[in-house]
C-alpha cells in the first residue's frame, strides 16, 4: 500500500527530529537517567514534530535495548508499538473524544497495568478540544497517576489549556523548523528517491510551508508526482500556484513609481495565469516584510533566509522605498488577505489595495518630511552639496504715500486719513499678494528655513481687514497645526508685514472651513470681555457708515 511522504519519511528516533534538538536531548537525558514525569505537554504550530516524538519517547521508555536514549525499532515491545500489535500505547484524537463521558472511561482503563510494556503511554492529540467538563475529569488522574502511567498531550493551542492542567505537566515547545533544516531534509529524500531537483525549488517550497516539515513534504510529493525526471522552477511554480519572483518585483516597481496601468495588466496576467489571488496577496505580504527587514537590519540575510542574488535584489529594490510606505503597504495588504478569505470578488480586494498604494505614494510622505524637518530643528541647519546659485533678491513691496496738502486740512487728519487708507487695504490686496507670494516664500526662506518648509503648503486665498487667511489642503493638517503656534504665527506676521511694509496679521485654515463662520467666531472673542463686563443686555454693537468716518 503506498504511503504518503511524510508518513513514509516519519522520523523513528530522536536524532531524526529535525530542528528539535532543545526538546530531544531532555527527553533522551531522562529516559538514560530514569526520570520520566507522569505527564508531558507538547505544544507548537503543526507539522514541526510532535506526534512523532511522542510516538518516539513512547517506545524508547519501554524498549528493551536502547541506543544513547534513542529506541532500538528492532526489539518485540518496538516492534509491537509500531505495527500497533501491542496495547500499551493508545493515541487519541480529543477533537473526537472531548466528552466527560470518554474522560471517564480513559479514567477507568488507565488503573490496569500495561500487559506487555513496562509503562502505558496514551497520547491525547489536539488536548485543547476537550470541554471544560472533561478537563476537571482529567485533573485527578494527571494529579495522582498510576506509577506505570505516562500522558502526552499535543496541542497547537496551548492558550485554551486550564492552567491547572499546564501546571501538573512538563511543557515543551516546538519551534517552527528552519528552510534550511527542511530543504536538507527534503535533499536527503530526493537522493533517496533518485529524484533530480533544482535546489531554488527546494527552497521555495521550504519557504511557502510555514516551518511545517509534514507540509513541505506534501508539496514535495506534489511536484514529483508532476514531473518524474526533473523538476524545474517553472513546473513548481506551475504546481503551487505561487507567483514567480521577478513579477512579485515588476508589481512592487510598478507601485513604486506610481504605472497604474501597467500594475493592473500585470495583475491581470497573474490571474490569467490560474494563480491563487490569495496566495498571491500573501506572496506580497512576504515581499514587503522582506523590504522591511531590510530597511531596519543590519545583518538582513541572518533573518531573510533566502539566496544571496535574492536578497541583493531586495536591497536594490528598497533603497528609494520610504520605510513608512513599507509599514503602510504591510497594513492594507494584511486588511486584503483578511477581505479576500471571505469574499466572492478577491480580485477587487486585490486591485483596490493596490490602487491605494499608488494614488498614496503619489502624494509626498507627510512622514518623510515631519522627519526632515524635526532633523533639521535638531541640527540648526540642512547639508548643502552645493553653493545655490545667487538669485536676484526682490525689494520689499512698499505702499504709495499720498501727498496732502497741509493747509487744506489739519495735521490730525492727514494722520487718519493715511491710517485709514493702510486699514481699507486700498494699496495692498490679494491679488498682488499671489502674485508676489513665491517672492515671499523666497523672503521667509533666507530668515528661517524651517517656517518656509511649513508655509510652502499654503495658499493665500483671502485679504480682508488687514487679516490674511492661508488655506491648507486636507492632508497637511501637521504643517498647519505647527505653523499655527505662537512663535510661529508671530515670525509670519512680522516678516508679511516687514515685506509688504504694511501690519498684517495671518489666519491659517484648513481647505473647506467657513471663512465666514470663522471670523464670526474671532469677533465673538473679542466682543467677550466687554460682554463679560458690562452684561449682554447692556452692550449693543454699532457698524458706522464709511460716510459717517
Amino acid at each position: 500500500m503506498y504511503k504518503a511522504l511524510y508518513r513514509k519519511y516519519r522520523p523513528q528516533t530522536f536524532d531524526q527530529v529535525w530542528g528539535q534538538e532543545h526538546i530531544t536531548t531532555v527527553l533522551k537525558n531522562q529516559i538514560l537517567h530514569g526520570s520520566i514525569g507522569h505527564a508531558y505537554l507538547f505544544s507548537g504550530t503543526r507539522g514541526t514534530g510532535k506526534t512523532s516524538t511522542a510516538k518516539i519517547f513512547a517506545r524508547a521508555v519501554n524498549c528493551l535495548n536502547l541506543v544513547d536514549g534513542n529506541p532500538c525499532n528492532e526489539c518485540e515491545i518496538c516492534k509491537g508499538i509500531m505495527d500497533e500489535t501491542i496495547m500499551d500505547v493508545i493515541e487519541m484524537d480529543a477533537a473526537s473524544n472531548n466528552s466527560v463521558e470518554d474522560v471517564r472511561e480513559l479514567r477507568e482503563k488507565v488503573k490496569y497495568p500495561p500487559s506487555n510494556c513496562k509503562y502505558k503511554v496514551y497520547i491525547i492529540d489536539e488536548v485543547h478540544m476537550l470541554s471544560k467538563g472533561a478537563f476537571n475529569a482529567l485533573l485527578k488522574t494527571l494529579e495522582e497517576p498510576p506509577e506505570h502511567l505516562i500522558f502526552i498531550l499535543a496541542t497547537t493551542e496551548v492558550e485554551k489549556l486550564p492552567q491547572t492542567i499546564l501546571s501538573r505537566c512538563q511543557r515543551f515547545d516546538f519551534k517552527r523548523i528552519t528552510v534550511n533544516d527542511i530543504v536538507s531534509n527534503m535533499k536527503k529524500i530526493c537522493s533517496d528517491m533518485n529524484v533530480s531537483v533544482d535546489e531554488s525549488v527546494l527552497h521555495l517550497i521550504a519557504r511557502n510551508c510555514d516551518g511545517a516539515m509534514r507540509d513541505a513534504l506534501s508539496l514535495l510529493e506534489q511536484c514529483i508526482s508532476f514531473e518524474e525526471g526533473h523538476i524545474s522552477m517553472e513546473d513548481a511554480l506551475e504546481i503551487l500556484g505561487i507567483t514567480n519572483y521577478d513579477l512579485i518585483f515588476q508589481l512592487v516597481d510598478n507601485i513604486k513609481y506610481k504605472e497604474l496601468d501597467k500594475a493592473l495588466n500585470l495583475i491581470n496576467e497573474i490571474i490569467q495565469d490560474g494563480k491563487d489571488i490569495n496566495q498571491f496577496i500573501k506572496d506580497l505580504i512576504y515581499h514587503f516584510r522582506n523590504l522591511m527587514i531590510i530597511k531596519t537590519s543590519v545583518h538582513p540575510s541572518t533573518i531573510i533566509e533566502m539566496e544571496p542574488e535574492i536578497i541583493e535584489m531586495y536591497k536594490k529594490q528598497a533603497q528609494d522605498i520610504s520605510l513608512s510606505f513599507i509599514l503602510e503597504a504591510l497594513n492594507i495588504f494584511n486588511d486584503s488577505e483578511n477581505k479576500a478569505k471571505w469574499s466572492t470578488q478577491p480580485r477587487i480586494i486585490l486591485e483596490m489595495a493596490v490602487i491605494r498604494l499608488i494614488k498614496m505614494e503619489g502624494e509626498k510622505d507627510i512622514y518623510e518630511r515631519v522627519k526632515d524637518l524635526e532633523d533639521i530643528i535638531a541640527n540648526g541647519s540642512i547639508p548643502v552639496n552645493h553653493k545655490p546659485k545667487e538669485e536676484k533678491k526682490e525689494k520689499p513691496y512698499k505702499t504709495e504715500k499720498i501727498k496732502i496738502n497741509a493747509q487744506d486740512k489739519p495735521a490730525d487728519k492727514v494722520d487718519k486719513t493715511e491710517k485709514s487708507q493702510r486699514d481699507d487695504g486700498n494699496e495692498l490686496n490679494i491679488d498682488i499678494i499671489k502674485e508676489r507670494w513665491d517672492n515671499v516664500l523666497k523672503f521667509i526662506k533666507e530668515k528661517k528655513i524651517v517656517i518656509h518648509a511649513l508655509l510652502i503648503e499654503g495658499s493665500p486665498i483671502s485679504y480682508e481687514n488687514g487679516i490674511l487667511s492661508i488655506e491648507y489642503k486636507q492632508g497637511y493638517g501637521i504643517h498647519r497645526e505647527a505653523i499655527s503656534k505662537d512663535d510661529n504665527k508671530n515670525f509670519v506676521e512680522k516678516i508679511l508685514s516687514e515685506y509688504f511694509n504694511k501690519e498684517i496679521k495671518v489666519r491659517f485654515v484648513m481647505e473647506g472651513e467657513n471663512l465666514l463662520e470663522i471670523n464670526k467666531e474671532e469677533k465673538e472673542d473679542i466682543l467677550k470681555p466687554i460682554i463679560d463686563f458690562f452684561g449682554k443686555d447692556l452692550i449693543e454693537v454699532e457698524k458706522k457708515n464709511k460716510e459717517e468716518e
